[in-house]
């Protein structure tokens, strides 16, 4: 039987301890093993699967064994996995493609079945938010990079979760999505003019959406600390739903 089905996920943020990170993680692996790879062609993680990640040369970051091994099970069943780097989860250097993923730029536009769809995590596009766009190019350059490989990972690792944690605690994890005001939305009107998709799929807002951009339709996935969720593509109707 040919392989139908395309999932799309984000916003995990795999040990963050907000709510109960635990059961968050039992919860992605459930969504996972459910995957059926007899019908199922794809999988792509959109971004801030872990709340931190960090490789340093010869050590990759403690926990989230039972995820990896979710999903090595998948890409040995056949199943192709995509992933992008998040804000969260962007220090990924060459260990998930070890495992036998593969990572993609964003913007990335692919068909599907006849379908047109432009995929990332979402962040720093459009226009304005300049002081993250700047912080984002700092921390993604090679010498940051090279100056926080120099420190001891539990010196490392305790100041990022720390910050990650305190963000989340000092405001509301939900976001109300501003429609055709956000930058991202004015993104994907630009790129519509010029570069028709039929949709585009991001997360990183924490905020579920489902809105016309012309003739596509932007899809925003929600984060996993609200309620487990997903869209899933089934190229035999050639319709996108939400899951979860």
């Amino acid at each position: 039987m040919p392989k139908h089905l395309t999932y799309f996920v984000s916003d995990i943020h795999l040990g963050l301890q907000v709510g109960d990170p635990a059961q968050r993680e039992k919860n992605f692996v459930k969504f996972l093993r459910e995957i059926d790879p007899e019908e199922t062609s794809a999988l792509y993680l959109l971004g801030d699967i872990f709340d931190f990640w960090y490789e340093y040369r010869f050590v990759v970051p403690k926990g989230g064994a039972r995820v990896l091994g979710a999903l090595t099970w998948l890409i040995d069943s056949g199943v192709k996995v995509y992933f992008f780097e998040g804000n969260h989860d962007h220090w990924c250097f060459s260990y998930f493609e070890e495992l036998g993923m593969v990572k993609l730029p964003q913007p990335y536009v692919t068909d599907i079945a006849g379908k047109r769809f432009c995929l990332g995590h979402g962040d720093g596009l459009g226009p304005g938010n300049y002081w993250y766009k700047f912080l984002k190019a700092v921390f993604t350059s090679r010498w940051a990079q090279v100056l926080f490989s120099t420190l001891h990972p539990w010196i490392a690792f305790k100041w990022a979760t720390g910050w990650s944690h305190r963000s989340r605690a000092e405001k509301p994890i939900a976001y109300t999505f501003r429609g055709e005001d956000e930058p991202l939305y004015k993104y994907c009107a630009g790129f519509q003019s010029h570069n028709p998709v039929n949709y585009f799929i991001f997360g990183h807002y924490h905020s579920r959406v489902d809105m016309p951009v012309g003739a596509a339709r932007l899809h925003i996935l929600g984060d996993w600390m609200t309620a487990p969720n997903w869209l899933v593509f089934d190229s035999d109707t050639a319709s996108l739903s939400a899951r979860g």
